[in-house]
């Protein structure tokens, strides 16, 4: 029996818009994975205006694995359930591969062993984040760090165990479809909160021991800051929508927008300004020593990085948690 006959077929699902410079790449290194495990390669393009329907076009003029099909919707969460209701009839595994990305060439390969071996109906993988260029490093060092994540366990090398949640990587499609898929009001967090459903119902999460991805962050702080407040969001909508109360390491970064807002009011007292300054001096010199310590002056801004992204998530909670119902994902 070949390794293609013992290995369920699996529905290999890339979300993507404007994807041009990477998505070929990735396509050619998805190819060999997909012919082992006689899975095709769903290209699910939001409207892209770059020139990436056009690669997609060429390379799957090539291999008749490879599918383009045009995501309406725009979503992430929207274009995967538009492929598994598409192309996952008798199909095993959905693996879910993020366009903007880095993966070792056996990625999709462990992953389909690793839901064998376990029994798991999801394994997730750890996101190391990388970057190039100042901004980019410096945002990388604070997601990598607990200062940045709050210990998430994703964020951080893996030996292999059950967790809660993690980044999405492979699900068996008979649970994914069973808990109705992605919930696609969620523009972020949609990974989060269709794990809640799957613990809910019964389904088991594995975190991955033998393989990672990378993350390529964002390249500006307007990016990061714009990134992060539609995470808060979207955790808002998650705590509302199931009634959940938040983690300790989501809480602290709550505090955030309160205290940059009690600042404002130093004028009547300087203590108000206490909060924000001693916020301020831990994440400044955090990074500071992290680029002490690692010899390496492009990760300095990485207290500032991680600055953004506290108040980025922080704002983007309290506004979704206070705005009007109808825009809160209240039933």
């Amino acid at each position: 029996m070949t390794q293609t006959e013992m290995l369920p077929s699996s529905l290999i699902v890339i979300p993507c818009l404007n994807e041009a410079a990477h998505i070929g790449a990735l396509l050619h290194q998805l190819r060999p994975a997909a012919e082992r495990l006689g899975a095709r390669i769903v290209v699910a393009d939001g409207g892209s205006t770059d020139g990436t329907r056009a690669v997609v076009e060429e390379i799957a003029g090539k291999d008749p694995r490879i599918i383009l099909l045009h995501n309406e919707k725009r979503l992430q969460s929207a274009a995967i359930n538009l492929a598994v209701a598409r192309y996952g009839g008798g199909t095993g595994y959905l693996i879910r591969i993020d366009a903007h990305g880095g993966y070792p060439p056996d990625y999709c390969d462990r992953l389909v062993e690793e839901a064998q071996a376990t029994g798991a109906d999801s394994v997730v993988v750890s996101m190391l984040t990388s970057g190039s260029g100042t901004v980019q490093k410096a945002a990388a060092a604070a997601q990598n760090s607990k200062l940045g994540t709050g210990g998430s366990k994703h964020r951080h090398l893996s030996v292999g165990e059950w967790v809660d949640h993690g980044h999405h990587a492979l699900m068996r499609i008979s649970a994914f479809t069973a808990v109705g898929g992605y919930d696609e009001t969620f523009s972020h967090n949609e990974d989060a909160e269709l794990d809640y459903r799957l613990r809910q119902a019964g389904y088991r999460i594995w975190i991955s021991g033998k393989t990672q991805m990378v993350y390529y962050p964002r390249s500006s702080l307007k990016g990061l800051y714009f990134q992060y407040l539609g995470y808060g969001r979207g955790r808002a909508r998650n705590v509302l929508k199931h009634r959940m109360i938040p983690k300790v390491r989501q809480m602290v970064p709550l505090l955030v927008f309160p205290v940059v807002l009690l600042a404002a009011f130093s004028f009547v007292s300087w203590l108000a300004a206490v909060p924000l300054l001693l916020w301020a001096s831990v994440c400044l010199g955090y990074g500071v020593w992290t680029a002490i310590s690692q010899r390496n002056p492009d990760i300095a801004l990485a207290g500032i990085s991680a600055m953004v992204m506290h108040f980025g998530w922080s704002v983007g909670f309290w506004l979704q948690l206070l705005g009007p119902r109808s825009q809160r994902g209240v039933a």
